[in-house]
């Protein structure tokens, strides 16, 4: 017969077996679940006239400060980034500072290609020094005389708008300025995208009217992002006579890097505002 000692020893035992799996078991679900709040950028930069990998890029978050470098090939991997709309600067000596905006999902790898831009200031070396260099041709390059020619450039819209003058340079995606709403006289923001290629206007019932790109499924509508910022509450419903620039991107092969993500594959309406978005509240 067991005593009243070996009973209770033979109890002790079991609940520390108990407490034990249970210690073993509760740690694997926090990482688990803390990995699926992040997402992760992996890319390369390279130069955009030669193509070659640029090394010691500081890839940097822009809401925490957190970068990466490139290595020798160009390539970098930031980890546990939050997900939305998150902007990235990318720094490197002899570029101007570049800023892009990625859409990250939950849990999402997003790969990337970057391409930098050289200053103006390192060309204009460049060729100096070509000229310069001696050649058969140097006497007779230097002999020419150009005519005069006024140069008109067109001001800048000012900093916060970097990004939208930069891709109107490109010709990806379709633009509709300030200059072009006023001068067409544009009520609303139905009236400015509408007659757009690939954009599509439906109207009725109790919402009026909603952008569509043709190529989307039914009741599959486009993603707002005003002023950096996803806003499909707003984004719709911006008065016309506060819109500096718009941008649409009709469909997913279509949209920028900068705004690539889950969200974009019914297309994307990017909006720049005269005022930018509202200051944050003040704590008191």
């Amino acid at each position: 017969m067991d005593s009243p000692q070996s009973r209770v020893l033979r109890l002790a035992q079991r609940i520390l077996a108990t407490l034990f799996l249970g210690a073993v078991g509760a740690p694997l679900a926090s990482p688990l679940a803390a990995q699926g709040a992040f997402a992760t950028l992996k890319g390369v930069v390279t130069d955009a006239r030669s193509q070659q990998p640029v090394t010691g890029v500081r890839v940097v978050i822009a809401a925490t400060g957190r970068y990466a470098t490139t290595d020798s090939l160009g390539v970098f991997e930031l980890r546990e980034i939050p997900s939305g709309v998150i902007r990235f600067f990318f720094t490197a000596p002899g570029y101007p500072r570049t800023s892009v905006v990625l859409a990250l999902a939950k849990g999402e790898t997003m790969v990337q290609r970057f391409e930098l831009e050289a200053a103006m200031a390192e060309s204009a070396a460049v060729f100096a020094e070509s000229a310069d260099t001696p050649s058969a041709d140097s006497a007779a390059i230097r002999a020419q005389r150009l005519p005069a020619t006024e140069v008109i450039g067109v001001p800048s819209r000012g900093v916060r708008y970097e990004d939208f003058e930069r891709r109107l340079k490109t010709g990806r995606g379709q633009y509709v300025t300030r200059e072009l709403i006023e001068e067409r006289g544009y009520n609303n923001l139905i009236d400015a995208v509408r007659g757009l290629r690939g954009v599509a206007i439906e109207c009725g019932g109790s919402r009026g009217c909603l952008v569509r790109m043709a190529r989307a499924l039914p009741g599959c509508y486009p993603q707002y992002i005003v002023d950096g910022r996803p806003d499909n509450f707003f984004g719709p419903n911006v008065a016309v006579r506060d819109i500096e620039g718009i941008e649409v991107y009709a469909g997913a092969s279509d949209v920028p890097g900068e705004f690539a993500g889950t969200d974009a594959g019914c297309g994307v309406v990017v909006i720049w505002t005269r005022n930018g978005p509202p200051p944050p509240p003040r704590r008191p």
